[in-house]
């Protein structure tokens, strides 16, 4: 008896949609070497913050570390890494307790099996450029591993609909929060670069360093961190030179 389909299920539009929306991250000025990482995402968060956040992030963190560094001074422009990197870290701790938790209440009620999703997951080759890149990917992936797990307790209602709203939108915001910041961060310092070429005279744009072994004093550089710490800025301010987050999601 051949098997009758009772439902319709996704054969891979949905990653079609997701990628075709997504502007592709202009990388022909960047020099570095990467590491190919093959990634796969299965919820839905996973699928578009990685399409949307991770090579934007990638472009604004290269900015920062590689040439920032030709014309800042270093120890500046490491403290504003480390402003970026205690973001992180404060998103994967909330992230790790989150599934731990979600782990636990599956013991606790005797659940042994996760809600799985009938979508075609992505897989992707990812290219890593950094340390911050390499964070940011772990990052994404915590938030993806952890969605169905949330789904899972809410199908089983040990926790409300309203109870996992919350919880998602709010770690969503902390992961979506890095890459903001980080676009800050690199335009602010852009910002301060372009001011000191104009006092010089120097009409070359600080992606093209005039003299890479002369970093100039950054006093604004520990005023640039403060104000970020309190940033949310939405989505889709357009960054001159600087490689904006996309549009916040509306199918997530």
């Amino acid at each position: 008896m051949s098997e009758i389909e009772i439902v319709k299920v996704d054969q891979g539009a949905i990653n079609a949609r997701i990628l075709a929306k997504e502007a592709k991250a202009d990388f022909r000025r960047v020099e570095a070497a990467s590491l190919k990482i093959l990634a796969r995402f299965t919820s839905a968060e996973g699928k578009r913050f990685v399409a949307r956040l991770f090579n934007t992030l990638q472009l604004n963190a290269h900015f920062i570390s590689v040439i920032s560094r030709t014309r800042l001074d270093h120890d500046d422009v490491a403290r504003i890494e480390d402003a970026i990197r205690t973001r992180m870290e404060a998103a994967s701790t909330a992230l790790n307790q989150a599934i731990d938790g979600a782990e636990a209440l599956f013991k606790v009620h005797g659940i042994t099996c996760a809600a799985t999703y009938d979508a075609v997951p992505l897989d992707i080759e990812v290219h890593v450029l950094s340390s911050l890149g390499r964070r940011y990917l772990e990052v994404l992936g915590k938030l993806d591993q952890l969605m169905p797990l949330l789904q899972t307790l809410e199908i089983h209602e040990v926790l409300s609909t309203q109870e996992v709203d919350i919880q998602r939108a709010n770690l969503k915001r902390q992961v979506r929060d890095i890459a903001n910041g980080t676009r800050t961060l690199a335009m602010g310092l852009r910002r301060q670069m372009n001011t000191m070429a104009e006092k010089a005279g120097d009409k070359q744009p600080p992606s093209e360093p005039a003299d890479p072994d002369k970093p100039a004093a950054n006093s604004e550089a520990t005023a640039i961190v403060s104000a970020v710490d309190g940033d949310h800025e939405e989505d889709g301010q357009p960054a001159p030179e600087i490689v904006a987050v996309p549009a916040a999601e509306s199918e997530s």
